[in-house]
């Protein structure tokens, strides 16, 4: 028998969710929006076909006491919505600097769900940092915009390898200064 160990990390209230820690109850859908090719190739990481056993390695490495990675599920339970409408998570980097991903199960595509999850992440700010970057996929401009309509600034262009895609792939790279 598995039991479940949430991680020191916050819950955090948004609007029409709550941010919480992944669960192992998560697994399952998890495995349905990740195994959607068009969440699976807007990432860097998460690969097409899904493997099994993919998000069940995805809740153990979030759960680690020595991650260098939080991640929240949008947790609309509360609110009358789904239990995942997606995940945004930061990673340390060095300098008082964070690094903000996300994703929105494509049955909540354009709800705004992705701009209040990087808006409230940022507010709650709970790694302290002084900076967080973001980076997306060229041929994804909606979460571009997402980015640039909650003020962070384009810095530039770059690549980055698509494991979905099987390929690099053109990105460009946003950064927002925080206080």
């Amino acid at each position: 028998m598995k039991i479940e160990t949430i991680v020191n990390q916050p819950t955090i209230e948004g609007e029409r969710f709550t941010l919480r820690p992944l669960r192992r109850s998560d697994e399952g859908l998890l495995d349905m929006y990740t195994g959607d090719e068009r969440v699976a190739k807007n990432t860097r990481s998460i690969p097409h076909p899904l493997p099994p056993g993919t998000s069940a390695a995805f809740v153990d490495r979030s759960q680690k006491e020595d991650r260098t990675e939080d991640v929240w599920v949008l947790d609309g339970s509360a609110h009358g919505l789904a239990e995942l409408l997606g995940v945004v998570s930061l990673e340390r980097m060095e300098n008082d600097r964070s690094e903000i991903g996300y994703w929105v199960a494509p049955a909540f595509w354009n709800t705004g769900f992705a701009s209040e999850a990087v808006r409230t992440l940022i507010g709650a700010n709970p790694h302290n940092s002084k900076t967080i970057f973001a980076e997306v996929f060229q041929s994804n401009p909606v979460s571009a915009r997402v980015l640039t309509n909650i003020g962070f600034e384009y810095i530039g262009d770059a690549e980055a390898y698509s494991v979905a895609q099987e390929r690099t792939v053109p990105t460009w790279t946003y950064l927002k200064k925080i206080g």
